[in-house]
Parts: structure tokens; sequence; C-alpha cells
């Protein structure tokens, strides 16, 4: 829009005329356009999904990236060689770029294959055989470019990248066919000891040779990785490659479709360990390299990140099948379409959640979350509980989408502390004590706004093993009364504490009140009331919990010492399977002997042999059956206060087409859909300025400054005269 400025209100012979020109400024200058677009008005009504981010994602290498805002990106970028079906529920694996899901056989000890139906037991080695699909391509990366009968840039030295900022100042890009051998390369890059990858430790367990690659890894560099072999994993051809595993570990299949196992050429670990490069920040974790439906076209932590659709991406369609359902509400409605759907996706800065709010009301950003101080605002509960959108969002069109997650916040008690931890009655009585007291029903009314379920053990909903209702309460903790889950009374809970030897919460050894230490990484103003609030739940047993704030690295080396005895951690599912969080508990994974996620350094003998035993096994009645024995040993013993199982909230705009809950699929943005029309046509129904009000009381204001004018000039020409 052009503004019209005028030089001098003074240089007017006629107030009619300023009039005049001040009407034609608005109405001519000011032509409804959209003054607080916030993107360029050439991409107004293009296929752009906008998006934002607080935090640039710290690590873009899938070897590294372990945390959300991280798979946000590279699960665009990389493909590992399977995925979860969009639609189906429960979540299913099918093929990404393997040609089929994997051939698995079975060998025992003297290394002769099995019957696929052969006893766990007899089991030494799983064996899975992938085949990728010819013809998938590279997004289009410096790294591939070939000149003069050998690569371009691998052999730069750093006089030759003074002038280059990012991977657009090469001014040569190429690509080349993915092959199995690159799906190798990262399994042995998972292995090196420089990548520090946070599965290592995990993968020495199950893939055959990894511990004595990462061995022979420790002084070698990256650049001569490509030679060096791992005896379970090998390549069998340009198009197939094979892995092999100890013992029979079904869930293996579920880590082929993360982002660890994508494949890396060893081109890319070449070009970004060249002298000059990291000091610009070209480096795998700003600028990754794969074969999905996106590449990150723009790395600017300090404005916004923009993704562009790779122009190479081989063939893959809209899935034409889904649950009961989905044709009903819309999400067949693509079956069958080519993806990705959206040309570019631009993510921008926003560290406040009020301005990003404040957008997404003005249709600039697509989707958005619900910060606690605009949730009365979207969201409103009915009298059973229900959530449903307030009148203004109804009136938007925005959608409002709900989902338990599968991931769990818990307090933990460190079992290595002498006074909460260990297998006495006395401990475990005070820590189910504390479980009872800790009431986490009002915690999630107060501080979550009701977006959370009270966890009733390990396992969240959605996850094999989870039981509804009355079959699946912690009796521990609740009772089941009315036909619904009840939190014991304090009473309970202090009777607990008489029988523990701590009546009224008094330490015998002190004859006063049993102190309690609570480290924890909450240290700002706005983290007082719940720390407050935690107090009170103590306070309940009459215990005194003494608040221990620290920073993140202090807290982590408190977890990996055992010093810390109270603290808050949570978990994400890495896939739809119990072991995946039963784990988490397991013995040989203690974090302060073996240096594993186990942080309360639980151990106990029958429920690792249970987990040994069910984690091999398919799903069925015999394995749900394990699962419940863990799951009552484990509400017994109490090493968690298990608190919540989140609830997300999101809201979409009606424009935002092919929504579903999908807490497992990462690589979500190539099936959503944009409809870009309808996005311009109400952007700008809710942004053109509303002019009438400054024009009323500019013609309020000449109105009443024409008489004083005119007066004025007669007072000047009569003294003329």
């Amino acid at each position: 829009m052009t503004l019209c400025v005028m030089s001098s209100l003074l240089s007017y012979n006629s107030p009619r005329l300023f009039l005049l020109i001040m009407l034609g400024w608005l109405l001519a200058g000011c032509d409804g356009a959209q003054l607080n677009n916030p993107y360029r008005s050439e991409d107004d009504g293009k296929n752009i999904l906008y998006s934002s981010f607080s935090e640039r994602p710290k690590h873009l290498d899938p070897a590294i990236a372990y945390s959300s805002n991280e798979y946000a990106l590279i699960a665009q970028i990389y493909e590992p060689p399977f995925q979860y079906h969009y639609l189906k529920r429960p979540y299913q694996l099918i093929p990404l770029t393997a040609e089929s899901m994997p051939q698995v056989h079975y060998f025992d000890k003297s290394g002769a294959r099995l019957a696929d139906d052969a006893p766990v037991e007899s089991i030494a080695t799983s064996e899975y055989l992938i085949t990728i699909n010819p013809g998938i391509q590279y997004q289009p990366h410096p790294a591939f470019a070939w000149q003069n009968g050998k690569y371009a840039y691998h052999e730069l030295v750093e006089e030759n990248t003074q002038a280059i900022e990012t991977l657009d100042d090469f001014p040569l890009h190429d690509s080349r066919e993915l092959m199995a051998e690159d799906y190798v390369h990262q399994i042995k890059r998972l292995a090196h000891p420089k990548i520090h990858s946070p599965i290592a430790e995990v993968m020495k367990q199950h893939i055959v040779g990894f511990t004595d690659l990462a061995a022979e890894l420790k002084d070698v560099p990256l650049t001569e990785l490509r030679d060096k072999q791992i005896a379970g994993v090998q390549v069998l051809d340009k198009y197939r490659y094979k892995i092999r595993i100890n013992g029979n570990y079904p869930q293996f299949r579920f880590w082929l479709a993360m982002p660890f196992f994508a494949p890396m050429p060893w081109e890319a670990d070449v070009f970004y360990a060249q002298p000059g490069l990291k000091e610009k920040n070209i480096t795998l974790d700003w600028f990754p390299i794969g074969t999905g439906p996106y590449y990150l076209a723009e790395n600017n932590p300090n404005r916004r990140m923009i993704m562009q659709k790779n122009p190479l991406y081989h063939d893959a369609f809209y899935p034409a099948e889904g649950e009961s359902g989905d044709y009903a509400s819309g999400l067949l409605a693509d079956a069958g379409g080519k993806l990705p759907f959206i040309d570019k996706v631009v993510y921008m800065l926003e560290k406040e959640t009020i301005p990003y709010w404040n957008k997404f009301l003005q249709g600039y950003f697509d989707a958005s979350g619900i910060a606690s101080d605009s949730f009365d605002q979207a969201v409103q509960f009915t009298g059973e509980g229900d959530a449903q959108l307030t009148p203004m969002m109804k009136e938007k069109d925005i959608q409002l989408q709900t989902a338990v997650t599968t991931s769990i916040y818990y307090m933990g008690f460190n079992m290595l502390d002498k006074v909460i931890g260990g297998d006495s009655a006395r401990s475990r009585k005070l820590r189910q004590a504390i479980s009872i007291a800790i009431d986490y029903e009002e915690y999630i009314s107060i501080f979550m706004n009701g977006r959370g379920v009270a966890s009733q053990g390990i396992i969240p909903p959605g996850i094999y093993g989870y039981l509804p209702g009355q079959q699946g309460i912690n009796p521990y903790v609740y009772d089941w009364q009315q036909e619904k889950v009840q939190r014991k009374s304090i009473e309970a809970a202090r009777q607990l504490m008489t029988e523990a030897g701590y009546a009224d919460g008094v330490d015998p050894a002190t004859d006063e009140a049993l102190i309690l230490y609570f480290d924890t990484t909450s240290v700002s103003v706005d983290d007082r009331p719940r720390m407050n609030w935690f107090r009170k739940q103590f306070k309940k047993l009459g215990i005194k919990l003494v608040i221990r704030p620290t920073d993140y690295n202090r807290f982590q080396e408190k977890m990996r010492s055992g010093s810390g005895q109270l603290f808050l951690w949570g978990w994400n599912a890495d896939y739809p399977d119990p072991e995946n969080f039963f784990f988490l508990l397991y013995g040989p994974n203690g974090k302060v002997k073996h240096g594993g996620e186990n942080a309360v350094n639980y151990a106990n003998p029958e429920f690792d042999r249970l987990f040994e035993q069910m984690r091999n096994m398919q799903d069925g009645d015999e394995r749900l059956a394990l699962i419940l024995q863990m799951q009552d040993i484990l509400r017994r013993d109490a090493p968690w206060v298990f608190g919540v199982h989140p609830k997300s909230f999101s809201l979409y705009h009606g424009w935002y087409k092919n929504l579903k809950p999908m807490l497992m699929v990462n690589n979500r943005m190539k099936y959503i859909r944009i409809d870009a029309a309808e996005r311009q046509q109400k952007r700008t129904q809710w942004n053109t300025p509303q002019w009438w009000p400054l024009l009323l009381m500019l013609i309020i204001l000449a109105g009443l400054a024409i008489p004083a004018v005119i007066s004025y000039r007669r007072r000047l020409h009569g003294g003329a005269e």
C-alpha cells in the first residue's frame, strides 16, 4: 500500500480542500490492504504453511536429534525405511523407502536358520533383510556436485570458503540415487564415539558387532567411516542390506521407523568435515541432507526457518484407506493424491505467547497450541467435563483437536537413597503414602487447565497393555467408587505413614518433621506457585519438603551420581509398545551404575525377569498377562509417583485439512493440505483496516477547526485593510 504524505497543512488556502485531501488519502491510499501482514504480499494466496518456533532446534543430525522440536523438522527431511500409516489405529508400520516390510529370519547359536515359529529361547540372533525402492533421489546438495571428473567440493581449503556463508553460496548442487550403503553408513555413525548418539548404548545391546565397532572407531575420523565394517550389518547389493540383532527383539522394527535409522550418504560426512565450514555453521546440524519431501532452504535462528518442497522427491501418495469414520470426516478426500501437498513451510521466530496467539487469530499462523493465559478464550468445559470451543472460536471456523499423549510426567524417588529408596516395607509405605497425598487431579486442574489425565501406572492410553476403567486402576492409590476412579483419602496416606514409622510425619531419628529434598530446574518466579503446591502436598503428611533449585547441568550431574532424592522427570514414547516404558525401570538400565534411562535406579529381580521375557514376545494373551504382572509390581513398589499423561489441545483454522491425532507419526507434513484461497479470503476479512472511526474523527476535528480558521482569516484580512 502507498501512503500519501502531506507536506504542510497550513499551505492550503481552503479548509474544505484540506478535508477533501484527507478523504482522498483514506479512500484511495489506504485501499483495504492488511497493514499487519508479517509476510511478503507476493506470497498471499500461495501454497505455504505458516508455523513458528520459540527456540532453534539444537541438532538436525538424525544420529543425534531426539527432541520433539528437532523431529518436527528432520522427520520431513530424512526417510527411514519404514513409517506409520497416517490414518490407521492402532499405529501400523508400513514401508516408506523400503519395497516391503522386512523379511525376518531366526538363527540358533550355531548359526543354523530356525523356523519362523521357533521358541524364543532357541533364538540366538534375528536377521532383518531390507530392500529399498530404486530410483529415490537425494535433495540437491553441494556434497554431490561433480565437476571435471571428481567431486567439486570435497577438497576445499579454508581460503576458498571465506566468501561462503550458506549452502546457496556454492554454485553447483547435484543429487544421486539412494543406496542400501547409505543406511548401513548411518548405523555405523550411531556407533561412532564422537557422534554421541543417545541410542548408542541401547543399540549395543541389540545390533551384533555394534560394541566392537564403537571401540574400533575411538580414534577414527568420520571421513574414514565408510571403510569400516560392522559384523551385524551388511550391504548385500545396491538396494538390499541386512541387520542382525541379538536374540528375538520384535520391537526393533519400530526403531527402523525412527530418524536414527534414516540414510546418510558418506559424501555428507566428507563435505561437512572440511576446514572453514563449521565456523560458519555449515554443518549437518544446520543443513540436513535427505530424501524426504522437504529440504531446509533457510536456517536463520534469529528470524525464521524455511522448508521447501524437494524437487526430486519420489512418488508418494495419500492413503486410500483408514479407520471407520475417516471417510465421513473428510480424511479420505485426498485419497491417492500425490504428496506432498504444501510447497513451502515457513517457521517464524516467536518467543512470546501473546503475539503468537494474536497472529493465529488474525490468520497469520495456520495452527496453534493454547497457552494458559489464552485457554479460557479458546476452550470451555461442559458440565460433563468435555472440552469444546468457545463461540468466538466457532465463529472463526477454528478446529479443536485433543488427544492424550503417549507420554508420562512423574515424580521420581531415588531408589539408592537411604530414606526414600530401597526395598524395605518402611520405605515402600512411605512412597505409597506420598503417591496418595500428591493430588495430581488438583494439579491438572490448577496448572494444566484440565489438559491431562492422572496416571494409573507406567503405560499411557493408546499403548498396548493399557486397560481403561476399573480393571486398569492403581489399587494402592485409587479406589473404584460409583463407576469412576477416586483417589484414596489423606487418612489412608497418614495410616501408611504411621505403619512406616513416621506417625504425623515425625522422623523418629530426630523427633522432628521428616525432611525430604526436591531437586528441580524450575527456578523462575513463575515456577514458585507450583513449588509451593508441592510443599503443601507433603505438608498434608507432616513432611517438610525442601526445594533445591539448580541449573540443568547440575541437575543432570545429580542424576548421574545418584545424589538427588526427589525429582520430576518425563518420557515421550519412541514407539507404541509397553517395552518403551517398562525399560525405564529395568535394573540394568540404572542411571548411576549403567548410565541408562532408569533415572530412579530401581532394581527388582522379579520385575527384571518378567521384563526380559515380555520384551521378546509378540502381542497376545500371554504377553498381556506379563504386562499386568509388571504393572502391579511397580504400583506396589512405587518407585515413581505416577503423575500425568498430558492431553494435547491444538487449534487449527478451517483451511487446515487432513487433521487426525498422530502421536507416533512424525512425518505428518507431507499429508497436510492448506486451502490457500480460503485462508486469503479470511485474512482479508479479519485484517482489513476499519477506517471509518478515523474518518469520522477527522470530520469532527475538521468541523471544529473550520470556524476557527475562517475567523482567523477574517481577522487577518481585516487587519490588512
